[in-house]
């Protein structure tokens, strides 16, 4: 599946988040523990370039643990500090503060090295959108400074906003990339970071149930009740679903439309199982 899609506000936010870089003193990036590859923005490394960055992999409780720990041990190979995390927790800024303080205290050393005092560490949010950055946001501060939703896109403008006594946030707009191909464009979608209305919502239905057939048939078919079904003719895994649902229209033909909403709907929270679609290879 290739999508282009690139609003003009997500271009104006890529700027916002360039001329504030200096600003800050550490950079935290949210992406998807289902997704961790695919959610991160690639223009971020060219943006980011040598300021200390915090991965957060958030909705890891969605996400398959053996996995995430596989992630946490590339991301600290490649120099960042890892954390995974349900964003919505109450011990986020426990869990964030002291990984932020180490990320920035050779910078505070020297400063200190110069007479200048310590302060609060400003920290720049960035993701793609949908990643749960808002929610993140709000659990730091311990009230709603951020809006949030589960539609993409809900952040429009930057904004400072206080968490707890040592760390100051920089919010930006979520930022996708002007272009993306293949299973990427699908697994944004199954994952919701990709508004619904510019996608073939079946093809991301079937890149879902053939994910879950290859790699966990077995609670895939306990899960929709499934058995009588050719694993190499898509068409029939819809039949089957929609008949063992109940997903069917007048004269007892099965309702594709209901059948593909409803397994990205499952798949998408975690209704099925906890499952993570990108993996950790050489080519990361």
């Amino acid at each position: 599946m290739s999508i282009n899609w690139f609003p003009g506000h997500m271009a104006k936010a890529r700027r916002q988040i360039e001329e504030n870089l200096s600003k800050v003193d550490v950079v935290i990036e949210i992406l998807d523990a289902r997704i961790p590859m695919s959610s991160q923005n690639p223009m971020m490394n060219e943006i980011v370039k040598n300021k200390p960055r915090i991965v957060i992999l958030n909705k890891s409780d969605l996400a398959d643990q053996n996995m995430t720990n596989q992630w946490m041990n590339y991301f600290k190979s490649i120099g960042t500090y890892p954390i995974a995390l349900d964003a919505r927790s109450n011990n986020v800024l426990k869990r964030i503060e002291p990984v932020a303080m180490e990320a920035t205290e050779e910078m505070f050393q020297r400063m200190e090295a110069r007479g200048i005092n310590r302060r609060p560490i400003r920290a720049m949010i960035i993701g793609i959108p949908n990643v749960g950055k808002s929610t993140l946001i709000n659990s730091l501060a311990k009230r709603k400074a951020a809006r949030t939703g589960n539609t993409p896109g809900l952040t429009k403008s930057q904004q400072w906003i206080k968490a707890g006594n040592n760390l100051e946030l920089l919010d930006t707009p979520g930022v996708l990339w002007p272009k993306f191909e293949g299973d990427v464009g699908l697994k944004l979608s199954l994952t919701g970071a990709i508004t619904d209305r510019v996608v073939h919502l079946d093809e991301v239905a079937i890149f879902g149930m053939k994910f879950l057939i290859e790699h966990d048939k077995e609670t895939f078919d306990t899960f929709y009740k499934i058995t009588n079904y050719d694993v190499d003719d898509i068409v029939s895994v819809f039949d089957a679903i929609g008949r063992s649902r109940g997903m069917l229209m007048s004269g007892n033909e099965v309702d594709y439309e209901q059948v593909t909403n409803r397994v990205v709907y499952d798949i998408r929270n975690g209704k099925i199982g906890r499952y993570t679609f990108d993996e950790v290879n050489d080519d990361n």
